[in-house]
């Protein structure tokens, strides 16, 4: 074995250890496990007795002469036993008499203890010296072990390094797979590929849904339950795993690599967040500077969002929107709260990409809200963009495709855009206002909404507090909702807070026609009734309300009545 072998730091097997010439020479023959001649050896133990077991912790290669059992099949059976109980990784038996000439006697007694077993078993007809063999095959172990620790301080000062440049998450996966040789893949808790490297690792990307549903392996075979891999995030908030599809036990370091990569991939975030939640509340503090104060002026407030990183095109419109996440009156507020966050960076994210600024608040629990204007280092390649509030409109069509895939709904509202950022700032109120309304929507059509596009809604939701509007909606379908329903009434004057007692056909078919302007046909085909059925439904419904229905005003009186019966009755 030569000097390179020696000091590569691979590791050392039995095979190997016979490579040395020392042992080569003496002419070694296997008796036993041969298929186990690939075992690794941890350590070289000499013994001169079958009584071994108590020396041994497992993963020895035992070096023995057998000079007081070689002749006992009992002894002989009993060592045997012994290296297996304690889980050594095989032996060499020199058997050799004093006249150096090979103990034929001896060895069938070893070939006879040895059969069946897994354990390697080699004898040596010829003298070796074990203390040269002990020593060739320590300096190699020892120099395996100076190799591991040589490559844990790299995998540690790599990314230790990486964590402290704030490294994005592509670099962090890129470095991982030049360690590793082999491909690696970033995902999100939905198994998007977030990031990914290394030979190989762009087939898997394309088909990665497939691969991790089980539909399909890798190109080396493995399933994705073979995948080494390692969450990512804190342990009650993991946004992800680091994958390294058919990744080969013989990779060096590899559960430690990758652990490694998975706290770098965390640090970077949970930083991003940190300086993400700092940057949020110095800018909400700021926009509710400008909303409660009337001192502070547009130069000063632009000065002030600059120092927060919202650096607008002079004289650009700017855009006050407001975001409202959907949710159920069980929905968990903490997973409200969750999504929130995720929601805002992943805003801010994109809008960096597209080179558009945000000077974001949050607002209540699940409602944030943002200033959006275009950067000012645009790309001098690109078409110029159309100006006013189709310029606008194009910014935030833009943003939210950016988001599309994610896992919270919302719906968004939006005021009227301005060059002054202390109107944009005044516009978050009339924003928040259209994404309150456009929630209340049973069918969304709209990336996001204007006050033209919620129109009498719109209206309604601002005179939701007006207790003359209630009683006007009362009285129009005062007949239609029973006298048990208008005479109980909540304490703060809203319509009342249930319809058990109110005739729902009725208002539903009243629904059905004010819907479809009063046509016959149409009403018939949607509410699958015949002509006689429907006459006399439109003639019990009049005969209710005491008006006719062909009458203009009677059937505007009642669709505004009926529509703010169905956004707070």
């Amino acid at each position: 074995m030569d000097i390179a072998r020696e000091s590569s730091g691979a590791s050392l097997s039995i095979a190997g250890l016979l490579e040395f010439e020392e042992i080569k020479a003496a002419e070694p023959a296997v008796l036993a496990g041969e298929a186990g001649l690939d075992r690794a050896i941890r350590w070289v133990h000499i013994a001169d007795s079958e009584h071994v077991e108590r020396f041994l912790e497992g993963g020895e290669l035992v070096l023995t002469t057998a000079t007081a059992f070689r002749h006992s099949p009992e002894a002989m059976t009993e060592f045997l036993d012994q290296l297996e109980r304690a889980g050594a990784a095989g032996t060499i038996i020199e058997l050799v008499d004093e006249n150096s000439t090979h103990d034929e006697e001896a060895r069938e007694i070893a070939a006879v203890a040895a059969s069946a077993r897994e354990l390697p078993v080699i004898v040596l007809p010829r003298r070796v010296k074990f203390v040269r063999i002990t020593e060739l095959a320590h300096r190699s172990l020892l120099a395996q072990q100076i190799s591991r620790l040589e490559h844990a301080r790299e995998i540690h000062e790599t990314y230790t390094q990486l964590s402290l440049d704030r490294a994005e998450a592509q670099t962090i996966v890129d470095r991982t797979a030049e360690l590793l040789g082999t491909a690696v893949v970033l995902e999100d808790v939905s198994h998007r590929v977030l990031a990914h490297s290394g030979r190989g690792s762009q087939a898997l990307a394309q088909k990665w849904v497939d691969l991790v549903s089980g539909a399909s392996t890798t190109p080396g075979g493995h399933a994705p339950a073979q995948w080494r891999q390692t969450p990512v995030g804190l342990r009650s908030r993991r946004w992800g795993r680091l994958v390294v599809p058919g990744a080969a036990e013989s990779v060096a370091d590899l559960e430690q690599v990758i652990e490694r990569a998975g706290e770098a991939l965390t640090l970077t975030r949970m930083a991003d967040r940190d300086e993400q939640d700092l940057l949020l509340q110095a800018q909400s503090g700021l926009i509710r500077e400008i909303t409660d104060s009337e001192g502070l002026d547009e130069h000063s407030a632009l000065e002030r969002a600059r120092s927060l990183g919202f650096t607008p095109t002079e004289g650009a419109e700017l855009t006050p929107v407001v975001v409202r996440i959907d949710r159920e009156s069980d929905t968990d507020p903490t997973r409200i709260q969750l999504q929130e966050r995720g929601l805002t960076q992943e805003i801010a994210s994109a809008a960096s990409r597209l080179n558009l600024c945000l000077l974001m608040t949050s607002l209540q629990s699940g409602v944030f809200g943002f200033v959006l204007g275009p950067g000012r280092e645009r790309n001098r390649r690109s078409q110029p963009s159309p100006r006013g509030t189709a310029e606008a409109d194009d910014h935030l069509n833009r943003l939210l495709a950016e988001l599309e895939g994610l896992a919270a709904s919302w719906v968004v509202g939006v005021g009227r855009s301005s060059p002054s950022l202390l109107r944009a700032v005044a516009g978050l109120e009339s924003a928040s206002h259209v994404a309150e309304v456009a929630s209340t929507l049973d069918v969304r059509e709209r990336a996001f909404y204007r006050s033209s596009d919620v129109r009498i809604r719109g209206l309604l939701s601002l005179l939701a507090e007006d207790s003359r509007l209630r009683a006007f909606a009362e009285g129009e379908l005062g007949p239609l909702l029973g006298e048990s329903t208008r005479d109980d009434r909540r304490g703060d004057g809203i319509l009342p807070s249930t319809t058990d007692s109110a005739d729902d056909g009725l208002l539903d078919f009243l629904e059905l026609y004010l819907s479809h302007g009063g046509n016959k046909s149409a009403m018939a085909r949607a509410g699958h009734l015949s002509r006689p059925a429907l006459y006399a439904r439109i003639t019990r419904l009049q005969d209710r309300l005491g008006v006719s229905l062909d009458d203009a005003e009677s059937r505007t009186a009642l669709h505004v009545a009926l529509l703010c019966w169905r956004m707070y009755g």
